[in-house]
């Protein structure tokens, strides 16, 4: 059997690779990428099935890669691996992962005894492993009042792409007055209207701000935009009347 461990960084990638001999004897094969494009190809190429994935790589990042593979084989079985538990990879993780897959997220810095459970549970015996701080983190997401929903994080991205509230109605398929209601819970979860009592009177932009704030909570990230984009520009596409000949 075959495993394919993407990661750009040789040292992370060489420690991946000895795991991997000690916890994982059944898979006599270990192909190795350097970046999730390469990734993809090779998933395809060899007909992996498991899949350990950094996510974040200079270049094209883990979560893109992860939706490139699940979109042809939803069966794969992914453990990710990474250096950050920020909600954006999490929400980034959640809209990708295929009802019947298999996934796991694991820090780079857990031990190696732990490292080696991880891989056995996601890639043998088919399980869903979250690391403990990670899961911390979806906890308290869930229990804080602050806490954003799906559609008002959608509805953040969409702001974030620079999408006017009529748009956002049109490409969510939502009234104008739910967008703006949802806009209004957002600015008041991410504290937007702070500031709006200043000294000098100034009157802040409440879109930038709430971008600024959830960019600076770690709600959205470069990868999670990048990624937005990419859906954006495919519904602009689609969504384009075909020109009179």
């Amino acid at each position: 059997m075959k495993i394919l461990l993407v990661e750009d960084d040789k040292m992370h990638a060489d420690f991946l690779k000895e795991i991997v001999e000690s916890a994982l004897p059944e898979f006599n094969e270990i192909v190795i990428a350097r970046d999730g494009k390469e990734g993809e190809i090779l998933a395809q190429q060899h007909k992996i099935w498991a899949i350990v994935m950094d996510l974040r790589m200079k270049e094209h990042n883990g979560i893109e890669a992860a939706r490139t593979i699940w979109a042809r084989c939803p069966d794969t079985r992914i453990l990710f691996w990474s250096n950050y538990s920020d909600e954006a990879y999490l929400r980034g993780i959640a809209t990708i992962v295929p009802p019947q897959a298999t996934y796991g997220y694991v820090l780079k810095t857990a031990t190696p005894d732990k490292m080696r459970l991880a891989l056995r549970a996601v890639l043998i015996e088919a399980q869903i492993v979250v690391d403990r701080e990670v899961h911390q983190i979806q906890n308290q997401q869930m229990r804080s009042h602050s806490a954003l929903t799906e559609f008002e994080y959608v509805i953040l991205l969409d702001v974030a792409l620079g999408l006017p509230d009529k748009a956002i109605a049109t490409r969510r398929k939502l009234s104008l007055r739910t967008v703006q209601n949802r806009l209004l819970s957002l600015y008041d979860k991410l504290d937007v209207g702070a500031l709006d009592q200043n000294d000098m009177g100034i009157l802040l932009n409440k879109r930038a701000r709430a971008v600024s704030s959830a960019i600076a909570r770690k709600i959205i990230n470069r990868e999670g935009l990048a990624a937005a984009e990419k859906e954006l520009r495919a519904w602009l596409s689609k969504s384009q009347k075909p020109q009179q000949q």
